[in-house]
């Protein structure tokens, strides 16, 4: 099937349609615009700047897609917005490109969904099946793992990192990264524990979560630094795929701060 464009939309000269793509009343799609195959534009939908939408991606009215990132450094230099396929983007949702500092690219992995005004800073990187509530606030460079929801109204600092198969709760102020798997919860947030309902839901087994959990109170409860206890982690589970997936995550963001339970602040973590 060719495009189905209403009369009333305004398609720029350079954007690129895909097959199938429904643009409905009063859309917007810029110049250097791509949308999928089979995309659907509900009404009132703004596709601006260097933007990929992916295939049989829905976005519904006032969404405002890939206009130039809140960064007040940015002077107009090439950046992008990359949209993975099959995404659920609702109501009054802003998604903003990337800047020359974040390496130029936001980029949303597949079958992510996004749920009214919520909010996608520039330089964010978003994996697979991500879920944002109403009103979530990613702030610019936030990384979000595969498969975490975030809850209504919760925002994330600037350089944030959200898990993989992390939750955090509504109206959470995340200012510290969050490990995979984990609940944060609170402003400012602190971890409360393992995602166990969405570990389930995910299909983990009883012995991946069972041994998630030992790792969990090793990491946290144990005796020494922090350091002393990823390796002692990393040295006692070395083939749970789950737990070193968490002591990667650790590694990897050196010397930031995590999120940890609330009746350890103030303690090294």
């Amino acid at each position: 099937m060719t495009a189905h464009i209403h009369s009333s939309a305004v398609v720029e000269d350079g954007a690129r349609l895909g097959v199938d793509v429904d643009i409905g009343p009063f859309c917007y799609i810029g110049p250097k615009a791509t949308v999928g195959d089979g995309v659907r534009l509900v009404s009132h939908v703004s596709v601006a700047g260097d933007t990929v939408v992916g295939a049989r991606t829905r976005i519904f009215p006032f969404a405002s897609i890939g206009h130039p990132p809140q960064d007040l450094k940015y002077r107009g230099e090439p950046v992008r917005l990359i949209i993975g396929e099959e995404c659920l983007i609702r109501e009054g949702v802003t998604m903003n490109p990337g800047t020359e500092a974040g390496g130029t690219e936001t980029v949303v992995g597949p079958r992510c969904v996004f749920l009214a005004n919520a909010h996608v800073g520039h330089d964010c990187r978003l994996g697979e099946g991500v879920i944002l509530s109403n009103n979530v606030m990613l702030a610019g460079h936030v990384q979000v793992g595969d498969f975490a929801n975030i809850g209504g109204g919760a925002a994330a600092h600037q350089f944030v990192r959200i898990g993989a198969h992390a939750f955090v709760g509504g109206l959470a102020g995340v200012e510290h990264d969050l490990i995979p798997f984990g609940i944060a919860l609170g402003n400012r947030a602190s971890l409360a524990g393992l995602n166990v309902v969405g570990l389930k839901r995910r299909g983990f087994s009883h012995e991946a979560i069972h041994e998630l959990r030992r790792a969990y109170r090793m990491l946290f409860f144990g005796k020494g630094t922090l350091k002393e206890r990823v390796s002692d982690v990393a040295e006692a589970f070395p083939d749970q795929e789950a737990v070193q997936q968490m002591v990667a995550f650790l590694l990897q963001g050196r010397d930031r701060a995590i999120c940890i339970p609330r009746d350890l602040r103030g303690e090294e973590a």
